[in-house]
């Protein structure tokens, strides 16, 4: 009996719809069209809208997609050419650097009066007990052993060891088993310059307490060592003090800065006098 009634109330909604379906085709609106199509044009135009609405932002997004893209292809292809113009900064900068060094050395050749070669510092010490770097002249260029390495700051070390046919070994002066013999350029006064356990500084030694020395004086090489030749810089005096022994503490700053080193002169050989031929006396 329910169903029976259910199935006659579904029936009787499905005529009510459907005969509303057909007074409104054949009704009109005050404009003089069809109810039913200006409502089914309304719901499909919603549609449009909402299908349009949804395409236009999908496109939008896209754009901003594609834009970003391109964006960052300009960014990356703008920081590589930073890159590169970096890193030519970098090089016209170590160039001119080393022309710079260069026209120094080549003043300082001019000025010493002595016989000089240029080389180039091709590799430094693995070990940081020993302060040595290698140069690119060797035997062949004349290079021997103890031969004196300056550059135009001021004295940079010596030969050690037997040179090889194209390579040589350097000392620094700022190694600890380094000596040079030296002189307060204002006074006079004489000692031996060494290196210390603090690769910045030198000492100078065997100055006695009676000696006048004073910061900022200017300490230069002897001489008699045989090695170095007389009147090139070492450096500056930054502390001096009565020792507790017959002679001074004073620490001396070198005026090379060894880390920056590229291009140095050694030292050669004077060459030997010429022979001296005496005339043959003639008898009376």
């Amino acid at each position: 009996m329910i169903d029976l009634t259910r199935r006659t109330g579904v029936s009787l909604l499905v005529a009510v719809v459907c005969h509303i379906v057909l007074l409104s085709s054949q009704a009109n609106t005050a404009s003089g069209g069809p109810v039913f199509q200006t409502l089914a044009f309304g719901a499909f135009a919603e549609v449009q809208r909402a299908v349009s609405g949804t395409a236009a932002a999908a496109g939008g997004l896209w754009n901003a997609y594609v834009g970003l893209q391109a964006v960052r292809a300009e960014n990356e292809s703008l920081r590589r050419e930073l890159d590169a113009l970096r890193l030519q900064w970098q090089m016209d900068r170590v160039g001119a650097r080393r022309v710079r060094g260069l026209e120094a050395l080549l003043g300082l050749r001019r000025r010493a009066g002595l016989a000089t070669i240029g080389a180039r510092i091709i590799a430094g010490d693995a070990t940081p007990y020993f302060r040595t770097v290698t140069i690119d002249r060797g035997r062949r260029d004349g290079v021997r052993r103890d031969s004196a390495v300056l550059s135009a700051a001021g004295v940079v070390g010596r030969i050690v060891g037997e040179p090889g046919s194209r390579a040589a070994r350097v000392q620094l002066l700022i190694d600890g088993n380094a000596a040079a013999g030296a002189i307060i350029e204002r006074t006079r006064v004489d000692g031996v310059v060494t290196g210390t356990v603090d690769d910045q500084l030198l000492q100078m030694i065997y100055v006695s307490n009676l000696e006048d020395v004073q910061l900022g004086d200017t300490v230069v090489t002897s001489g008699v060592d045989g090695i170095y030749p007389k009147g090139f810089v070492i450096g500056d005096v930054t502390l001096v003090r009565r020792g507790p022994g017959p002679y001074r503490t004073i620490q001396v700053r070198p005026r090379i800065r060894f880390g920056d080193l590229d291009e140095v002169l050694v030292t050669l050989p004077a060459p030997p006098p010429p022979p001296v031929f005496l005339a043959a006396g003639g008898g009376e």
